[in-house]
């Protein structure tokens, strides 16, 4: 059943409201007319050129809705069935307009959804399958190899995996801390994004990329900047907490640094799930070197989450509070973007040499940008597919090697930028605050991450995109 939406018709929100609903309705009755009007056999003329600009609206209107709606309207959003509901008003007719156009674009678009959605249901079900048991000492020392621990694994099992696997024991370390905020803002910055950019496995967007047709091992090529970001936020962590925990060590009575020192053993729980991630690594990669048929790759990888959920004890997973209603979001979410984008990628990748964009540096700055405030997934393609449509000389997937890697290092590194540029920030967020932190309001952590990004990304700028 359909939750009601309960907000008062004077309230601030309500016009934010009105407007997204009367787009969403809009799309709904219009864009069929369209599919009908516009349906008939592939004609030669790229899919791109035919498209009219206002096809992207129902890409524009879902995003806006996906950044705004739990800001406004957070218990309605709650619901998956509304988040249903928005994604089949706004995807399905778009869906239908382009199987009359091109009916090979959208069973394309189809495969690569299943691709996408497979491999984060298997990294999060293996990965919600490994408990870490006790906690380590919440000391500065500490807690930035537990970053650093954190980077590494972000690109081998996701940032979400990575988030899961690890929050808990972070937090748990420093429950005897006063203030603990810091910590969960750079444990975002590391771990839920920065961390995660060396292999496709580490962030949706760069799987999206090997989806299509970026060779798997291409991102380890971006290791220059992976250490210069990850290397670059430890330094400043430990100079922060180590500012913080002397502060608090003189404000204790007793010893702050006995009291965090006195934790309980580390104990890895699911080790067999470490197993099964290494199988799906190897699942991904020889998929893409021996080019697998559509469903082989995807077969073996739902064999390995449920062969994860079958052997690992219940016990484990409760105490890593493992729930499907996360992924279920994603798959909700991702099925209406994957449907609502396909307009907007054709006319970028056709007219995309229209719009001036000509240095890798644009390309960095404008889908990190984006990515901040929009899902850094599509916003990846849509960026991948206007340098495509650029005819640069094509060095891997029809574009040079570094306005590859400028969009993709702008994707997952800006996606840090707010609690909505990336899936793992808000769970973070929530998984902090009900262990007792009081994290900052959405633009209280806008401002603390830009004081810390801001200067990365002009160096990133500068040392590799200009």
């Amino acid at each position: 059943m359909i939750g009601r939406l309960r907000f008062h018709p004077r309230s601030p929100r309500a016009p934010v409201l009105r407007a997204v609903f009367t787009a969403v309705a809009a799309g709904v009755f219009f864009f069929p007319a369209l599919a009908f009007a516009e349906g008939g056999p592939v004609q030669e003329q790229p899919l791109g050129l035919r498209l009219p600009l206002f096809s992207v609206l129902p890409f524009a209107v879902l995003l806006l809705g996906i950044a705004v709606l739990p800001l406004f309207a957070h218990r309605w959003w709650d619901s998956h069935w509304n988040k249903g509901l928005v994604c089949t008003l706004l995807g399905v007719p778009v869906g239908l307009w382009i199987a009359g156009l091109d009916s090979h674009e959208l069973v394309d678009r189809a495969k690569e959804y299943v691709s996408f959605i497979v491999l984060l249901a298997t990294l999060y079900v293996i990965s919600g399958g490994v408990h870490v048991k006790g906690a380590p000492s919440g000391t500065p020392l500490r807690n930035t190899l537990t970053l650093a621990i954190g980077a590494v694994l972000a690109s081998l099992i996701g940032t979400t995996g990575a988030s899961m696997l690890l929050i808990q024991p972070f937090l748990r370390a420093n429950e005897g801390r006063a203030r603990r905020d810091h910590l969960v803002l750079f444990f975002i910055l590391v771990v839920a994004n920065v961390g995660g950019s060396l292999t496709p496995l580490g962030d949706p967007p760069l799987y999206l990329g090997f989806l299509r047709g970026v060779p798997f091992f291409w991102t380890l090529g971006l290791w220059p900047a992976w250490a210069l970001g990850v290397g670059f936020l430890l330094v400043v962590f430990h100079f922060v907490d180590s500012f913080v925990f002397e502060r608090e060590e003189l404000a204790t009575k007793g010893s702050l640094l006995e009291e965090v020192s006195r934790r309980p053993k580390l104990v890895l729980e699911g080790v067999t799930n470490c197993f099964y991630l290494a199988l799906v690594v190897a699942a991904a990669f020889l998929s893409g070197k021996y080019d697998w048929p559509f469903g082989v790759r995807e077969g073996l990888m739902a064999g390995l989450a449920l062969a994860s959920l079958r052997t690992t004890p219940r016990a484990v997973r409760e105490a890593n509070r493992f729930s499907f209603a996360p992924i279920l979001e994603v798959a909700v979410l991702f099925a209406g973007i994957f449907l609502t984008m396909i307009p907007a990628l054709a006319i970028l990748h056709d007219r995309g040499h229209m719009l001036g964009m000509t240095h890798p540096w644009q390309f960095f700055w404008g889908s990190g940008v984006l990515s901040s405030f929009l899902d850094n997934a599509p916003t990846y393609l849509t960026f991948l597919a206007l340098a495509q449509g650029m005819g640069l000389t094509p060095e891997v997937v029809g574009i040079p090697h570094l306005f590859l890697s400028a969009i993709s290092i702008g994707s997952v590194f800006m996606g840090a930028n707010t609690y909505i540029g990336n899936g793992p920030n808000f769970m973070i967020k929530a998984i902090a605050e009900a262990n007792g932190v009081r994290m900052p309001s959405f633009g209280g952590y806008v401002w603390r991450a830009g004081l810390v990004l801001l200067p990365l990304y002009v160096a990133l700028t500068f040392l590799f995109y200009v």
